[in-house]
């Protein structure tokens, strides 16, 4: 995933509220959130497969097992597909800010309208909602 500073690095003077983005930071962004999605789904088919691999060994092995070994293995088949959800969750907001991105509203807060600080997606790059409206929306 590309840093911080690589985003940044198109930047010109004046705050990200005050100018539009270059088609360099635009690019810049665009090839983070890819690279990002690509980490993403290589981490996504490593949960699903460790999921079947727990399901393949669940079927195979449980004729001996006590309560303890099958309950200890249903906890391991439960995280890995919590993790599995998570990942598809994330996934799902890097292709929803790629979607913005090609529609050209990436960036802008989806609540309020105003341009979201390219600090903030750099450093959060599917950010939906500037600092303020995030702000609100978890105190509620």
């Amino acid at each position: 995933m590309a840093k911080a500073t690589e985003i940044r690095a198109g930047s010109t003077g004046g705050s990200a509220a005050e100018r539009s983005r270059t088609a360099e930071e635009t690019e810049q962004i665009r090839q983070a959130l890819v690279a990002r999605l690509g980490d993403l789904q290589a981490e996504y088919d490593q949960a699903l497969s460790e999921i079947s691999e727990l399901q393949r060994e669940r079927l195979a092995d449980s004729a001996g097992d006590d309560q303890a070994d099958t309950g200890t293995k249903t906890f391991e088949r439960e995280q890995e597909i919590t993790l599995a959800n998570n990942l598809l969750e994330r996934i799902t907001q890097v292709e929803r800010a790629l979607d913005r991105l090609s529609a050209g509203n990436y960036g802008w807060c989806e609540r309020c309208g105003n341009q979201i600080p390219v600090e903030r997606l750099a450093a959060f790059p599917s950010a939906t909602l500037c600092v303020s409206c995030k702000q609100l929306e978890e105190r509620r």
